[in-house]
């Protein structure tokens, strides 16, 4: 019995071998994929190309990202009246901050069919691993029938899932937890707009022209727990009893003038009626700029203590600007692109508006414009030289009588040692202006604030 059980075991594991080796896929065959590299700086949305289908094919990638970091930050707090005590900003050390990563596992289904699955496997949020999100990528319809739509898919991509959604073009050069390879510096924008959300985009790309329309269900962790409005307040008389899809458009326009020249210039919307994430506070992985802005443990107005709040793991947005919005959201992003020879620029003109609370429709705007000149130079643009200005203006909630603004300066180098590995060195200083003295009973550590300094960083990704 022992023998004709082990014969079995044997035959079993021998005709698995066989199917396994004769469907072994192929590594790294990949059709219409960006690439992880600096050939894929400055390719937008989604890409055609002429990659042959060869069978299921499997494609491993990975990005890191380490900061060494020397910025100090300072406000106008001073003579604090009692019972405040102790109040000061964190004193922050020149050293490195925790290293980032992340990694890409993706396969080849089918001709013109794949799948994409983005980890992050450390990020100041999370320091665990967990999953960004995934999506499927259709850009043929074969699996249906043999060239069925084949003259409208030629032009067309549709992808589903749960996945970093298409609003402006900004999204294509932020650094992105360990992959800051196609950043030519070290921060995004100040209100950073990013959010993976379940949903669908549809793009058609064709002679220059550049359109996509999506949806999504508002949700950045999924559930189908109902919702269960909040007791009625003063502020929120009708809390939200539901969350509508939120809509997505682009339209804009993609040309390769001559070998010298590209223009690009791109319009897009962003809305939902009813929110539950929020697009501007979606980005676990956290801010570049470590600590800035934070207090030390100290006495507060209430005579109770205020902890200190540095840890880069809770308070992990430290230099952006989050307009809050409760309720309804909508913004428009218009972003121009010029790249002349060596010489590029990225324009982002950002006009977000909003319901303050749920269950209130009063309308807040906050603006941002951000411009960035690069100039790369050197055998295959290796090396490059840039500069970064970046201003946002609003009001934090409506009952205030003035707006609020931050701007900030960058200035960077970078040096591509391979096509997969970059080095920069920038000089970052970021101001305050317009923030109250007191938040409630305590100090606020943006009034007259400002932080300033060197940083370092190192990417690979492949």
């Amino acid at each position: 019995m022992r023998t004709l059980i082990r014969l079995s075991v044997i035959v079993a594991a021998l005709t698995f071998t066989g199917v396994i080796q004769a469907q072994s896929p192929s590594f790294g065959k990949m059709q219409n994929m960006i690439p992880r590299d600096k050939t894929g700086m400055n390719v937008f949305d989604v890409k055609k190309d002429t990659v042959a289908f060869n069978g299921i094919s499997v494609d491993l990638g990975a990005a890191f990202a380490l900061q060494y970091q020397a910025v100090n930050s300072f406000n106008d707090q001073e003579n604090l009246p009692a019972p405040i005590a102790g109040y000061r900003l964190n004193n922050l050390e020149n050293n490195f901050n925790l290293p980032m990563a992340n990694m890409t596992i993706g396969a080849q289904l089918y001709d013109g069919v794949r799948v994409n699955l983005d980890l992050y496997l450390a990020a100041r949020h999370h320091n665990e691993t967990w999953v960004k999100g995934g999506y499927l990528q259709i850009d043929k319809l074969d699996f249906i029938k043999k060239d069925f739509m084949a003259d409208f898919m030629k032009y067309t991509t549709i992808k589903i899932g749960q996945m970093e959604n298409n609003y402006g073009d900004a999204h294509f050069r932020r650094s992105d937890n360990g992959q800051a390879l196609f950043n030519p510096f070290i921060g995004n924008n100040i209100m950073d707009a990013f959010i993976t959300e379940m949903g669908a985009e549809v793009y058609y790309n064709r002679s220059g022209f550049v359109s996509m329309l999506g949806v999504t269900n508002s949700k950045l962790n999924q559930n189908v727990k109902e919702i269960v409005p909040a007791a009625p307040t003063v502020a929120a008389p009708e809390p939200n009893t539901t969350v509508s899809p939120t809509i997505l458009a682009k339209l804009g326009y993609d040309k390769q003038i001559n070998t010298d020249l590209r223009v690009r210039i791109t319009g897009s919307l962003y809305h939902v009626a009813n929110s539950s994430g929020n697009l501007y506070s979606s980005d676990r992985a956290g801010s570049r700029f470590y600590g800035v802005m934070s207090h030390a443990a100290y006495t507060g107005g209430a005579g109770t203590a205020v902890a200190d709040n540095f840890d880069p793991t809770a308070n992990y947005t430290t230099g952006r600007f989050n307009p809050a919005f409760g309720n309804w959201a909508t913004s428009y992003m218009f972003n121009p692109f010029i790249k002349f020879r060596g010489f590029e620029f990225f324009g982002t003109l950002e006009f977000a508006s909003g319901g303050d609370y749920k269950g209130t429709d009063d309308k807040r705007t906050v603006n941002q414009y951000a411009g960035d000149i690069v100039y790369r130079f050197g055998q295959g643009e290796k090396y490059y030289v840039g500069g970064k200005f970046n201003t946002v203006t609003g009001k934090l909630k409506n009952a205030d009588a003035d707006k609020v603004d931050v701007n900030r300066f960058e200035a960077s180098a970078g040096w591509f040692m391979t096509k997969n590995v970059l080095a920069k060195l920038a000089y970052v200083q970021q101001n305050y202006q317009g923030y109250s003295q007191f938040t409630g009973v305590n100090p606020n550590d943006l009034y007259g604030g400002k932080f300033s300094g060197v940083m370092f960083e190192a990417i690979i990704s492949f």
